[in-house]
């Protein structure tokens, strides 16, 4: 084999992702960049762990509405994403993990609720979440 030609195994390859969601859902680019981020590990049958700390606890809030900003709603992705995690949940053979994680000290601030979001989601506090993110092997935030 010459230096130019390597072989690469990855078939059976999974590794834990994180996604930091920590910005509002509208006003910038990094919520759908990291949503769509979610949608790619999703076609590669990644472990995925997505997390809502701050103003982007928002983006999975019932009740949007932005037909007054002139922007697309991309909350009811989420909702796509809470199918796949049902299905995963339901099939042992899948490798997908996904967990939904809302920081417990941003939806307290921000008088929210476990109930005021579009998908069920965990209620993690920051201590807690700190041990969950030395798990993962890749940590993306946005």
């Amino acid at each position: 084999m010459s230096d130019t030609e390597i072989e690469y195994d990855t078939e059976g390859v999974v590794k834990k992702f994180m996604y930091v969601n920590r910005k509002a859902p509208y006003g910038t680019i990094y919520a759908l960049e990291v949503l769509e981020a979610v949608l790619i590990s999703a076609a590669f049958e990644q472990h995925a762990c997505i997390v809502f700390i701050d103003d982007g606890v928002y983006q999975i809030r019932k009740g949007q509405d932005t037909a007054a900003i002139n922007m697309k709603n991309f909350s009811k992705t989420y909702g796509i994403i809470a199918m796949e995690k049902e299905d995963a949940d339901e099939d042992e053979d899948m490798d997908m993990v996904w967990r939904i994680i809302v920081e417990k000290e941003s939806i307290e601030a921000r008088g929210l609720s476990a109930d005021d979001f579009i998908v069920e989601v965990e209620v993690i506090a920051s201590a807690d979440l700190a041990e969950i993110m030395a798990e993962q092997e890749v940590v993306i935030s946005g």
